[in-house]
C-alpha cells in the first residue's frame, strides 16, 4: 500500500515496488493520478484520506480484497505550507492552517500506521516472526526547518519522534517501522519552479549538487523492506544538505 502514490515520491515508490514484483495498491486523494499509476503498474487505485479513520479502514479492506492482506505500508502522503508566525501585516498566522498540516502529516501518518498495524498483526508470521513493515516520510525540515516552516517542520519532527517508540511497540507483532527524511527532490512541485530557482536549490546540496531523483527515494524505501535489520531508524536522504534559515 502506497499513500500519496499518484505522484512524486509516492508514484516512484509504487512503480519500484511493482517492478520488484509486489502487488501495489495506490492510495491518493487525486483519483485521476492514482488510476493512471495503478493502470500502468497493474495495481489498484483507491481514493483515500489518510487522516480520516473510515477512509483509511476502507482503503485497507479494498487492498486486501484485491491483492490479499498487505504486509507493506509506504506512508508518503503529505502536504506543506510556509507561513511566518507574524506576517508582514503584523497579524499572527492562522491557527487552522497550522492544524491542517499537523492533521495530514502527523496525525495522518499515525492513523494510517495504527490501522495497517491492526490488520498486519493478525497475519501469520513469516521468517523470523516478521509480519510486515512500514516506511514513513519525514523531511530534513524536521531537523533544520527554514523560516515559515513551523507547521511543516513540527509535523515531520513528530513523525521522526514517533518512529522508534512505534518500532518498539510493534516489535511484539513482528512489524518493523522506519522513516526516510528526504532533502530537495525533483517532485512535480519543485519541477514546476523556474529553472534558475531549481539550479539555485541544487547548488545548495554538497554532493551530488543536484535535486534528488524520486527513483532514489523509491530505491531506499524498497531496500528498507528487504533489509530485516533496519528498524526504528530515521534515514536522511539529502546529499549532505543542511538547510539554511531561508
Amino acid at each position: 500500500m502506497v499513500t500519496g502514490g499518484g505522484s512524486g515520491l509516492g508514484e516512484a515508490t509504487a512503480r519500484e515496488l511493482a517492478r520488484l514484483g509486489a502487488k501495489v495498491t495506490v492510495l491518493d486523494l487525486n483519483m485521476t493520478n492514482a488510476e493512471r499509476v495503478a493502470a500502468e503498474i497493474g495495481g489498484v487505485a483507491v481514493h483515500c484520506n489518510v487522516s480520516d479513520a473510515d477512509s483509511m479502514t476502507q482503503a485497507i479492506q479494498t487492498a486486501a480484497a484485491a491483492h490479499g492482506p498487505a504486509r507493506i505500508l509506504m506512508q508518503i502522503a503529505g502536504i506543506g505550507t510556509a507561513k511566518r508566525v507574524v506576517g508582514k501585516d503584523g497579524k499572527a498566522a492562522p491557527l487552522d492552517e497550522f492544524a491542517k498540516v499537523i492533521n495530514v502529516n502527523l496525525i495522518g501518518t499515525y492513523n494510517a500506521a495504527r490501522l495497517f498495524a491492526e490488520a498486519c498483526a493478525q497475519l501469520d508470521p513469516m521468517e523470523d516472526g516478521a509480519r510486515g513493515v512500514m516506511v514513513f516520510t519525514a523531511s530534513v525540515a524536521a531537523f533544520d526547518g527554514q523560516v515559515g516552516q513551523q507547521a511543516y517542520s513540527a509535523s515531520k519532527a513528530g513523525v521522526v519522534g514517533m518512529t522508534l517508540p512505534m518500532a518498539r511497540d510493534l516489535a511484539q507483532h513482528g512489524i518493523r517501522v522506519c522513516t526516510i527524511a528526504p532533502g530537495l527532490f525533483k517532485t512535480p512541485l519543485l519541477a514546476s519552479l523556474p529553472e534558475p530557482i531549481q539550479q539555485s536549490l541544487a547548488a545548495s546540496i554538497p554532493f551530488p549538487a543536484r535535486l534528488g531523483k524520486p527513483s532514489e527515494f523509491a530505491e531506499l524505501a524498497c531496500h528498507i523492506v528487504h533489509n530485516d535489520h533496519l528498524n526504528g531508524e530515521v534515514i536522511r536522504l539529502d546529499g549532505a544538505l543542511r538547510m539554511a534559515p531561508r
